[in-house]
């Protein structure tokens, strides 16, 4: 059963990536959030780096998109297809699937804001990553703790995928794709 927390998230998830605020995601909303978060970080759309955030983006969409049976082009995914893919995918199964297709966008990220090049973040990149992200309001040093699970003072990619995971479960408060 999915819970008002995890409703919410979701609808919260949803409005962050309908950039463009016509009530439906599309290609173009995830290219645009991409290029917000890599002009957040000065970090230009055609570097490497740049390219694989927004490849990784394109990579959510695809999955998207696949799962509603739209067209990966053009298609225009609803709140309502969004909802039953969120539910079904992430908080249903464990999100085994969802881990799969964010993997991708956590280490383009980790790529990011990984300054020491150690393909790990640390709580100073971890508050670049949130600052990047729009996230507000929220103190990084306790995100990071509610997060940080092995003690090495470092966030993994998959502790950071099991982090995305436990945030749309309602298990942890740290956004770590916006809000």
């Amino acid at each position: 059963m999915t819970t008002s927390v995890q409703l919410d998230r979701i609808k919260k998830r949803f409005d962050s990536w309908d950039v463009n605020g016509d009530g439906r995601i599309d290609r173009s909303d995830c290219e645009a959030e991409s290029k917000r978060i890599l002009q957040a970080l000065g970090e230009a759309p055609g570097s490497p780096r740049g390219r694989a955030l927004i490849d990784a983006y394109l990579g959510m969409w695809y999955f998207f998109a696949d799962k509603a049976g739209i067209d990966k082009g053009n298609g225009q995914l609803t709140p309502e297809q969004f909802n039953d893919i969120v539910k079904e995918h992430v908080l249903e199964n464990g999100g085994a699937d969802f881990g799969k297709v964010i993997k991708p966008t956590i280490q383009a990220m980790i790529k990011l804001a990984d300054v020491d090049d150690d393909d790990q973040i640390s709580p100073t990149e971890f508050k670049t990553w949130l600052d990047a992200m729009g996230v507000e309001n929220i103190d990084s040093a306790d995100a990071f703790r509610q997060m940080h699970a092995n003690g090495d003072d470092q966030l993994s990619a998959d502790e950071l995928v099991q982090a995305v995971h436990a945030y749309h479960m309602g298990e942890i408060d740290v956004p770590l794709l916006g809000h």
